[in-house]
């Protein structure tokens, strides 16, 4: 007896790894020599966000390679097919606008899940969490602007 023909969802299977990620500390390293010395670039998980994002994409063909920056990963974005969107779908990366930190300002990425929420890694947590998609709100305005919403059409047609 022949076997049925397999299809896989990319879209459901996308965003199931997506949830499955929250808490995992797979993305918390990245070590690099600088001047001679080893260092870990991601901070134990608190500059991870590029490199669970991008890890994630990568499994699915979406992007070329793996970034441990946001610019990197917007670039591949650019040339990888995604587009730009006003409105996000499950699967839509986030792009979050610049926050102040100790060592400076960082744009922060992650993924928009449905019903206002999304799964980035938590900078206190150093793993991947699920929280508002705007992280709420604070005197009236959003907790973090939106700075760019990316969808693929390789998506699309899953839905």
């Amino acid at each position: 007896m022949a076997k049925p023909p397999v299809e896989i969802l990319i879209l459901d299977s996308y965003l199931a790894t997506i949830k499955n990620a929250i808490g995992a500390k797979i993305f918390r390293n990245l070590f690099a020599r600088i001047n001679g010395k080893r260092i870990d670039i991601l901070k134990n998980g608190k500059l991870s966000c590029a490199v669970f994002t991008s890890a994630i994409l990568l499994m699915f063909g979406l992007v070329k390679e793996s970034h441990a920056t946001v610019a990197g990963l917007v670039r591949d974005l650019k040339t990888s097919g995604w587009r730009k969107i006003t409105k996000p779908r499950p699967g839509a990366i986030l792009v979050w606008d610049y926050k102040s930190y100790p060592d400076g300002p960082h744009l922060h990425c992650g993924f928009y899940i449905g019903h206002d929420q999304a799964i980035s890694n938590s900078t206190s947590k150093g793993t991947p969490v699920q929280h508002h998609w705007t992280y709420g709100q604070k005197n009236g305005k959003v907790g973090r602007e939106i700075k760019a919403i990316y969808w693929h059409p390789k998506l699309k047609k899953y839905l």
